[in-house]
């Protein structure tokens, strides 16, 4: 899984919370808080459309653009990731359960049971 920069990270943001797809211009109007060129925001948003986070498509002369995935699909990828990195899963897995909230907690225990076909088999 490629991990996204700062700006891609930015760009991704305005992105998921878009609820419909947006041209160069649009998302380079929502980074406000950067003096970026429009050029910098297209070369951003193709390198995100190569790495597979974003989908575009054609309309007239410009480009759409709109996520691949929801934002909660990437950080459970990174979630993966990580735990990829563990010499041991289950020793990772434990202390990640002992740090959630426990809201959070509960939550996961919900999506077990649900996965397992809610008998709690």
């Amino acid at each position: 899984m490629n991990r996204l920069g700062e700006l891609e990270r930015a760009i991704m943001e305005i992105l998921w919370q878009s609820p419909e797809p947006m041209t160069v211009r649009q998302v380079g109007g929502c980074l406000t808080n950067r003096d970026l060129a429009h050029t910098t925001v297209m070369t951003v948003l193709d390198r995100l459309a190569k790495k597979g986070f974003v989908r575009r498509q054609r309309a007239g002369r410009a480009w759409h653009y709109r996520p691949a995935e929801s934002r909660e699909a990437y950080v459970a990828e990174l979630m993966l990731t990580a735990l990829d990195q563990a010499a041991d899963r289950h020793a990772a897995l434990t202390r990640f359960a002992r740090s959630v909230s426990d809201g959070e907690a509960a939550a996961l225990r919900d999506a077990l049971q649900a996965l397992s076909g809610g008998d709690g088999s």
